[in-house]
């Protein structure tokens, strides 16, 4: 009786298994901003930049896409919003056709490259911005000024700055793939969740002691979620495989909603890039 158990529990088990849904494989590459445009949280100073268009810049950059192409994308998404997609395929198109020279942003520089080498149709633009609560609005949108400077200071001056992680930049002492690999490293991700969860986060109001979850919640979390739902609207097969190249902040959470997506598998891109 326990063999025929044993035997009917086995069969049963292949049977889920084999029938388990193929995942779509994704490599997310989280990247410093290329063209240093300064536009996030965390800007570089003149001094501390490097041109990527450079010709020991160029190299490397050519070695980084040979290794990223090695993953062989059916599909690459993009920091850019949809609005912006005609814009996109028409420079890439340019560039295929040999009417536009790269610019220094990674998109250009890795994206279009890429996107060449695997004989792809276009590049998708899945970024989205974060919806506040309307209970926030007053303050984040200038309404009340008083209160908006006191949010804003607080926002780029918070004593909790001290706490932050961010690796030092090692781009210019050890090159772009060092950087890459450092930003994509699982410890610096996970900590980087920790930035989150401080300073802003704990700012509060007379009338809104939850103002800071609030407003993390609609300005990172929500917007990052619906980056992660563009990207599913693609409505990519189970054979397809996905390369997202977004700013590295955004792979603490785009990476934990892949990890956890039923219908994606995520690979390790410093598997790529070591």
């Amino acid at each position: 009786m326990k063999i025929h158990l044993t035997v009917i529990l086995t069969l049963l088990i292949s049977v889920v298994f084999a029938q388990a849904p193929k995942k779509t494989e994704v490599l997310t590459l989280g990247s410093f901003h290329f063209a240093f445009r300064n536009l996030d949280l965390i800007k570089t100073s003149t001094e501390d930049q490097i041109d990527v268009l450079e010709a020991k810049y160029q190299k490397e950059i050519e070695d980084i896409v040979a290794r990223i192409a090695k993953f062989k994308p059916t599909i690459i998404v993009i920091e850019r919003d949809p609005d912006k997609q005609a814009k996109y395929d028409s420079l890439y198109d340019q560039y295929l056709t040999g009417k536009y020279n790269l610019g220094r942003d990674e998109i250009d520089q890795i994206g279009f490259r890429v996107a060449k080498m695997m004989k792809l149709k276009t590049l998708h633009c899945v970024n989205a911005w974060g919806r506040d609560y309307e209970v926030l609005e007053q303050v984040l949108e200038g309404k009340d000024s008083f209160a908006n400077k006191k949010f804003m200071d607080y926002f780029y001056k918070y004593a909790d700055t001290v706490k932050q992680y961010f690796p030092q930049p090692v781009f210019k002492t050890k090159g772009i793939r060092a950087e890459l690999i450092q930003k994509n490293d699982p410890r610096n991700i996970k900590r980087d969740m920790g930035t989150y969860l401080i300073g802003t986060f704990k700012y509060e109001t007379k009338d809104n002691e939850f103002f800071g979850p609030d407003f993390v919640t609609g300005w990172w979390f929500n917007r990052n979620l619906r980056i992660f739902r563009n990207i599913q609207k693609i409505n990519a097969k189970p054979t397809d495989r996905i390369l997202v190249i977004f700013g590295a902040g955004h792979m603490t959470l785009l990476n934990s909603f892949f990890e956890a997506s039923p219908e994606y598998k995520l690979l390790k891109v410093n598997d790529y890039l070591q």
